[in-house]
């Protein structure tokens, strides 16, 4: 079309910030083939918000003795201070898209990372249980936050050819947090265990002020020198970042012709690949027991007849190694392959629970202990593989940047509804049938291989641009 030709002639030759071998087709080197310094130092600011989210998550265990015993809570209360951030996590999902699209990426971190410190300082010189509820409501707000925005910032700034790999750092630190908070958590008070929290914070706060803006982002308000400006910085003043500034800027112009989206614009058939890949990884990730396992397997060890301490310890030293071996593979096999394994090796894992209650049920209890050990960490490394952090991955590449905000904030609301249901039903399925509950997990974890088989597309090699065309093709396609 002319007015492409005429856009492609006004990138060339009127961007100041294209070195002069690049313009007019000079030979520049390609800035998608490494990782710059600017680049690393973005996804570590990022990422530490990722290990605000997992510490996040791993305090409330660790600390629930020391907190009983100095404020003498019930169990009651204190069961509302574990469960009370999910909520506040929903309602930071709920706002998380439109926050990321009215004041950028980093904007949304830094507010996030605002109401973190108000919350790690509220619970630490906590006199009563309401300061310590409002504490963890605020730390349970950023964290929703922080669960759509540094994902999809991540994804934003990469290149196609490390974007998975980068992305899926994003799970590592949540698992690193976790378990850190866990481990030390069990040597330190817990007061000053809730005042560490506050670094990362600190940390991702003051990091954002010397880091770059998505480029995606801000092609999306119409700065697009400040939007080449930003992919000069992340890909190296040599860079040649013509191809990219353009694919962004024609695909960012062609969504512009349609208005701005409403949650009902969601449900059109377009965008009905993306919504339902994207929901459903999030809805099979819930649902298919991780949270059942990660609150309560101290409880899953000792009715099994296995020692807890053993258990939980081994659980955190077997999740970190295959969260980063989920990690280096994302860019090499692939999407797909990974959450194939992983999701065949949480439905075994799952099996050998069910199994292991099922011999408890029969009085068989020779081979209980040792399924049930073998299950809890047959679960969490495959998990750790892969349907811990690619259902994220994906999420923040599938979605066109016109519906990004409204169809990320309820992608995170799915994901974080999904946690409470699981965490708060769990007992009472348990009391009806721990191994029927396991088998029902199970279950889900097969049918999530269908799924993967069958409807989540290979995103690795691919630009945003290229993933999102091809969703929408599929989309409408009869």
């Amino acid at each position: 079309m002319e007015s492409d030709s005429v856009l492609d002639d006004e990138i060339t030759t009127n961007s100041p910030l294209l070195p002069p071998d690049v313009v007019g087709g000079g030979e520049g080197r390609s800035g998608s083939d490494s990782a710059t310094a600017v680049l690393v130092l973005s996804t570590f600011v990022a990422v530490s918000g990722s290990y605000v989210f997992g510490s996040a998550v791993g305090f409330s265990s660790p600390a629930q003795s020391g907190i009983l015993d100095d404020l003498g809570l019930s169990l009651a209360e204190y069961s509302l201070f574990g469960s009370i951030s999910t909520i506040g996590a929903m309602i930071g999902a709920v706002v998380s898209g439109k926050i990321a699209d009215l004041f950028g990426r980093r904007g949304a971190m830094g507010f996030a990372e605002l109401f973190n410190i108000v919350g790690w300082v509220s619970i630490a010189f906590a006199k009563n249980a309401w300061w310590l509820d409002s504490g963890r409501l605020f730390t349970g707000f950023g964290v929703g936050l922080l669960s759509y925005v540094v994902p999809v910032y991540i994804a934003e700034i990469t290149p196609k050819n490390l974007r998975g790999a980068f992305t899926a750092v994003n799970q590592l630190m949540i698992c690193c947090g976790a378990s850190i908070v866990y481990l030390i958590g069990n040597i330190i008070n817990w007061r000053l265990l809730a005042l560490i929290g506050t670094i990362p914070c600190l940390i991702q706060l003051v990091g954002l002020f010397f880091i770059p803006e998505s480029p995606r982002w801000l092609a999306k308000i119409g700065k697009w020198d400040r939007s080449e400006e930003s992919l000069v910085r992340l890909r190296g003043k040599n860079a040649n970042i013509y191809e990219e500034a353009a694919e962004i800027r024609d695909y960012t112009i062609t969504l512009e012709q349609f208005e701005d989206s409403r949650m009902v614009d969601l449900f059109q058939r377009k965008y009905a690949h993306s919504l339902i890949v994207g929901v459903g990884l999030m809805v099979l990730q819930q649902f298919g027991g991780v949270n059942a396992i990660a609150y309560y397997a101290s409880a899953i060890f000792s009715s099994a007849g296995f020692s807890y301490r053993v258990g939980t310890t081994t659980m955190v030293i077997v999740q970190v190694p295959m969260t980063v071996l989920g990690t280096l593979l994302m860019d090499k096999s692939g999407r797909r392959p990974l959450l194939l394994v992983s999701a065949t090796g949480t439905c075994l894992g799952c099996l050998l629970i069910g199994l292991s209650y099922l011999l408890q049920d029969l009085k068989l209890w020779d081979f209980s202990p040792s399924l049930a050990f073998g299950g809890v960490l047959i679960f969490s490394g495959s998990f750790s593989l892969g349907m811990g952090g690619i259902p994220w991955v994906i999420m923040s590449e599938i979605f066109p940047i016109n519906i990004k905000g409204l169809a990320g904030s309820l992608v995170t609301v799915v994901n974080w509804f999904g946690t409470w249901i699981i965490t708060y039903s769990f007992n009472f399925l348990a009391q009806w049938s721990s191994a029927g509950t396991f088998l029902v997990f199970a279950s889900v974890c097969g049918l999530t291989v269908i799924f993967i088989v069958k409807l989540v597309p290979e995103t690795k090699g691919r630009t945003l641009e290229e993933i999102q065309a091809s969703m929408i093709l599929f989309g409408t396609e009869k």
